[in-house]
């Protein structure tokens, strides 16, 4: 019975992939059409896993599905967008029970969580269920809120960035304004890009750029 599970699933995916996800990067275990397997590291970003897995589905063409502990996050939100991925949700009791019924040493050598992940997909297809699919239009817009908060990232980043160049020799502006990420802050700068050339400005001109 388990063995036409087993087999019921190659007939679906392509490839098998357990992932053991961390803030920093990701491991990778990955069942090969061949049945070999593979083990990887990605980073966590967004642009890393989306280059990972169009690679992936290039390569092999198919179906891949993804076995992770976890059924919401960055990381699901970044592989559910594809139609080509099917998440499988394992439970985190699940695999600490499976980790220390088989491998109860806790040696170094032992299994990745990923592995196990992957162990749990492939070996009780009935334990493991997959992730709801959602509509193409849901999709959609993870996709869109994904992208407003890389760019929200980039803002923040970008902004942090001029706050500190201006600490080290034009810090007046900080105290000036409150939004240092702010269209009006950006356009002060660009207008004054220093102390002197705003000393060198008239107080009317100064005062119509903030009433403009």
């Amino acid at each position: 019975m388990l063995g036409a599970s087993i087999k019921n699933h190659h007939l679906k995916f392509k490839l098998y992939i357990g992932i053991d996800w961390a803030n920093d990067k990701h491991d990778l275990s990955t069942q090969l059409p061949d049945g070999t397997r593979t083990f990887s590291v990605i980073k966590s970003s967004p642009e890393s896993i989306d280059t990972w897995l169009l690679d992936l589905h290039k390569r092999y063409k198919g179906k891949i599905a993804i076995a992770l502990e976890l059924s919401k996050g960055l990381i699901v939100y970044a592989l559910q967008k594809y139609d080509f991925v099917t998440l499988f949700p394992v439970k985190p009791l699940m695999l600490a029970r499976y980790r220390q019924a088989f491998y109860p040493s806790g040696a170094k050598d032992d299994p990745t969580d990923a592995e196990l992940a992957l162990d749990l997909l492939l070996n009780y297809p009935d334990k493991v269920k997959s992730f709801e699919q959602q509509s193409v239009l849901t999709r959609k817009l993870a996709f869109l809120v994904e992208q407003r908060r890389r760019l929200l990232e980039d803002k923040r980043r970008f902004a942090n960035r001029v706050i500190d160049n201006l600490k080290q020799y034009y810090p007046q502006p900080l105290y000036w304004f409150s939004q240092r990420d702010s269209v009006l802050f950006c356009d002060f700068l660009t207008k004054w890009p220093s102390l002197q050339k705003l000393k060198r400005s008239r107080e009317n001109t100064v005062r119509a750029f903030f009433h403009s």
